[in-house]
């Protein structure tokens, strides 16, 4: 006879009269009284089981503690060898469970459809197991892994209250036999008995992690609104959001509108290293350019995601959460990348909670991004004052000192504790007064204010000539904010302007003094150098006496400076009654040698107007010669230290100075080099006088003579002399004698006071009764200087 679980129940809650219970114990042989009595245990068993998951799970609102309960006592009362416990996480679509790891609690999560636990979860039916290694469903690999050895399985659906299926619960192993029915109903009972403190548990958790979610954006946001440098900003950002989303690590990138890029400053597992690429590459160049967020469960399996970037870092990305950073407007400024959840994948919520935390984060980027601008132009600002030459002074719009630049603290040898949140009228008093009298006028008309080359004394004594522009600083909305004063110090340039201005005109003074270039320092040029002396000067300042001397020099050298000055030339130095003069040294120009020409040609016709004058007053008259020479020089400020000028040195000086001299044997006025004629020969009148050999110059130099100056009366015949002169030269050196003597007689008939033709006509004389030797090359050696 067997007797069931309802007839022992009905015998337990005394539903049965006491001859009903005899009756059925009188049926009973031993061993039905013994199944009997193991019937009673089992349902006392169970009813304490169900008593025991009621009194353990009514103080528990924490899913940490709820897990490890349940599952103790599922264990227990299915004797069973242990025992899971899955719920539905639906922003993941997964079921997870929390176990020991050690010494805290674990989570495990997997996709809801997976294994025995999904099928059951999926289907809403309990299943019962007795060889799980049958059952395709069973992944083995999870014993190999852990050693264990499944055997079987009971595993119900956990309902709620609705009926709604919102995990499962599973059994491994019964110690004695398989699981039946009666542990699946039991099992069942269990569960839907912890189903209410499990939902009450995760509503529990869901509000506490909502709350302290809550409690850390505004943490997070107190913090980041309070840092206004990007970088520290960027770090904080970045680090509040892998806390936030429970994630691994996170990249903050943003946008570079300039170079269509977006780069990060901060990105975990690279340290200080700056990243750039395309601002529509990759997934956060995706995540950028549709304004989307990017949800990757699986990175490796996705084929936007570049795995060169882990293979570089050792890193290994599973899941990825990409989210476009946006400012008002909706405007697009950057992208926030976290990696590796570390519960899982992200879900919904971890979308909803960094699109919440980064529309926090734009308003702090922004700020900071403005403040570096600032901070950018303001350095600009101040490097651009640093390195100007110029004083300035800015003044707030009640006139006080706010800001000097270094050169306003050299010029006015005063500190700048000393200038700023002073008036102008402390500092500038006295003599300087006029500095704060132009403030008064800018502050009075509203118009700029400036004050050209005037004296601004300095401690006490020094004197510096400056420039001085005030003007208003308004904002854009054209209000007053301030005053600026610009000091220009002219010292120097004017102190050179007056030196320069004795050596050369005031229109080269102005065009070297423009152009800024440095001709101080030494340097080779190509100039032309004039030298003009005074013949038999010696012999009349002996006949004139001192003063008369004085007078007479300072009369010729004002005429021959001015004319020099007229044609851009410059005064290098009186050397006794000898000028030389030097045409681009200071500015170089390719008319300088036609100058040089057209110089020594008006010394002559000036000359001749000096004579007259002089004749007037009853004085002799006076006769120069003048060389010029065209090439290369050194040119540069040149003495000692207590006494310096600038001049030219270099071969070209002393061959002009030669020139100059062989006048005399030529009985010539203007001699010049093969050089300078090269440049002057299509629009200036010259003639070649020789070939000739000066002293300290072993290379020949031709010569020329410049016939610019000459009139009818002092050069008669020019073209009967000119054409019979060439000749008589090309003959000369063909060593035809005869030949020549003939065409230089004709030229002397033409002009008998003609130097050149004389001195040749000799030589051919002397050279047919004493031939020069077969290596004569036509040149003549100057002996004298």
């Amino acid at each position: 006879m067997q007797i069931g679980f309802e007839t022992i129940r009905e015998i337990l809650e005394h539903r049965l009269h006491q001859d009903d219970i005899e009756r059925l114990l009188d049926g009973l042989d031993e061993s039905g009284k013994a199944q009997l009595f193991y019937r009673i245990t089992e349902l006392l068993r169970r009813t304490t089981a169900l008593a025991d998951i009621a009194n353990r799970v009514s103080d528990s609102l924490s899913l940490d503690v709820l897990f490890p309960r349940l599952m103790e006592v599922v264990t227990e009362a299915l004797n069973a060898d242990r025992s899971s416990l899955f719920l539905f996480d639906p922003e993941t679509n997964e079921l997870f469970s929390r176990v020991m790891q050690g010494d805290v609690i674990g989570e495990i999560r997997f996709p809801c459809h997976l294994g025995v636990a999904g099928s059951v979860f999926t289907s809403g039916q309990a299943e019962i197991i007795t060889d799980v290694y049958a059952d395709p469903r069973f992944n083995q690999e999870v014993d190999r892994r852990t050693g264990y050895r499944t055997r079987n399985i009971l595993c119900v659906p956990i309902r709620n209250k609705n009926r709604e299926v919102i995990g499962i619960t599973q059994a491994l192993n019964k110690h004695v036999g398989d699981f039946d029915a009666e542990d699946q109903r039991l099992l069942e009972g269990l569960s839907l008995q912890a189903s209410a403190a499990l939902e009450n548990a995760r509503l529990f958790e869901k509000v506490e992690r909502q709350q302290r979610e809550e409690a850390m954006l505004l943490e997070v946001s107190i913090s980041i609104v309070s840092e206004i440098h990007l970088n520290p900003l960027l770090a904080k950002i970045m680090a509040a959001a892998t806390t936030l989303l429970e994630a691994d690590r996170g990249t903050l990138f943003l946008y570079d509108a300039t170079r269509d890029e977006l780069f990060s400053r901060v990105a975990g597992g690279i340290g200080g290293e700056e990243i750039r690429f395309p601002a529509n590459a990759g997934i956060a160049g995706e995540c950028f350019s549709s304004g989307g967020v990017i949800n990757i469960c699986d990175a490796y399996s996705d084929s936007r995601f570049n795995p060169e970037f882990d293979r570089h870092t050792g890193y290994r990305t599973h899941s990825l959460l990409c989210m476009p950073i946006l400012a008002r407007g909706e405007r697009r400024i950057g992208v926030m990348q976290i990696l590796n959840r570390k519960g899982g994948m992200f879900g919904s919520a971890d979308e909803r909670r960094l699109r919440a935390f980064s529309a926090q984060a734009a308003v702090a980027i922004e700020n900071a991004q403005l403040f570096e601008e600032v901070s950018a132009e303001r350095n600009y600002n101040e490097a651009i004052l640093h390195s100007m030459n110029n004083a300035v002074l800015t003044l707030d719009a009640d006139g006080v000192l706010r800001k000097v630049n270094e050169t306003a603290v050299r010029m006015l040898r005063r500190s700048a504790e000393d200038l700023v949140g002073h008036t102008l009228h402390e500092h500038f008093t006295g003599r300087n007064s006029w500095v704060a009298k132009s403030l008064e006028k800018v502050r009075a008309s509203g118009k700029t204010d400036l004050t050209v080359d005037t004296d601004l004394f300095v401690d006490g004594a020094e004197v510096i000539s400056i420039n001085l522009s005030t003007v208003p600083l308004t904002s854009t909305r054209n209000e007053l904010i301030g005053y600026m004063l610009m000091m220009e110090d002219i010292t120097r340039e004017k102190r050179l302007r007056n030196t320069m201005s004795r050596y050369m005109s005031k229109s080269v003074v102005d065009q070297l003094m423009e152009s800024g270039e440095s001709v101080l320092g030494g340097t080779g040029r190509d100039v032309s150098v004039l030298f003009s002396d005074i013949r038999g000067f010696t012999s009349i300042s002996e006949r004139l006496g001192a003063k008369e001397t004085v007078a007479l020099l300072n009369e010729y050298f004002t005429d021959m400076v001015d004319i020099v000055f007229a044609h851009n030339g410059v005064l290098d130095k009186y050397i006794g009654d000898m000028i030389m003069a030097v045409f681009g040294s200071v500015l170089q120009s390719a008319d300088d040698a036609s100058n040089a020409v057209m110089v020594g040609n008006k010394m002559m016709t000036g000359l001749h107007q000096l004579n007259r004058r002089r004749a007037g007053r009853g004085g002799e008259e006076i006769r120069i010669g003048v060389g010029i020479s065209t090439g290369n020089v050194v040119a540069g400020n040149i003495g000692s230290l207590k006494r310096m000028e600038y001049t030219v040195i270099g071969d070209r000086v002393n061959l002009a100075e030669r020139l100059e001299s062989a006048n005399k044997f030529y009985g010539t006025s203007i001699l010049m080099c093969e050089q300078t004629y090269a440049a002057i020969k299509d629009h200036a009148a010259a003639r070649e006088i020789d070939l000739i050999r000066v002293r300290g110059r072993d290379t020949p130099v031709a010569i020329y003579e410049a016939l610019g100056h000459h009139s009818e009366d002092s050069f008669p015949h020019a073209a009967e002399l000119l054409g019979a002169f060439t000749e008589g030269l090309a003959l000369y050196r063909q060593r035809d004698w005869p030949g020549a003597e003939h065409y230089f007689k004709q030229a002397q008939a033409a002009n008998p006071a003609d130097g050149p033709s004389r001195i040749y006509l000799e030589r051919c004389q002397v050279y047919r009764s004493t031939p020069p030797p077969a290596a004569w090359d036509g040149v003549w050696t100057v002996h004298t200087k």
